[in-house]
């Protein structure tokens, strides 16, 4: 009786594991279909606000797919250096005509003298 259940257990673990890694020629489960990104961010015009808060990236087996977060992040660097380049140009020129309206006319000059230096 005992070697009955033993052979009968083996038999069953045997038939079990077959069937849950698929012991024929096909399949059990179909491999499934890698997501992609599928709204990326906008290649015409600067990445808004709005276009970071409807992204949403693929999901992978252990995490998200390193390649389209490494694509986001190096869109996103650019754009932020790019805008902080234009932030530094523009506060630049803003001094520069700023020290130019200050240091313009000599307010203390009468009107009509001349400058003797």
């Amino acid at each position: 009786m005992f070697l009955f259940l033993l052979i009968a257990m083996v038999v069953v673990v045997t038939a079990v594991t077959l069937a849950v890694v698929g012991g024929g020629d096909h399949e059990v489960l179909p491999e499934a279909a890698r997501e992609q990104l599928v709204d990326p961010l906008p290649a015409t015009r600067p990445v808004g606000r709005a276009d970071i808060e409807a992204l949403r990236l693929p999901v992978a087996p252990r995490g998200y797919r390193m390649a389209d977060v490494d694509e986001v992040l190096a869109r996103l660097g650019a754009e932020l250096a790019e805008r902080d380049a234009r932030i530094a140009e523009l506060e630049s020129t803003l001094a520069g005509a700023q020290a130019t309206a200050v240091a313009g006319p000599d307010l203390f000059k009468n009107p009509g003298e001349e400058d003797q230096r």
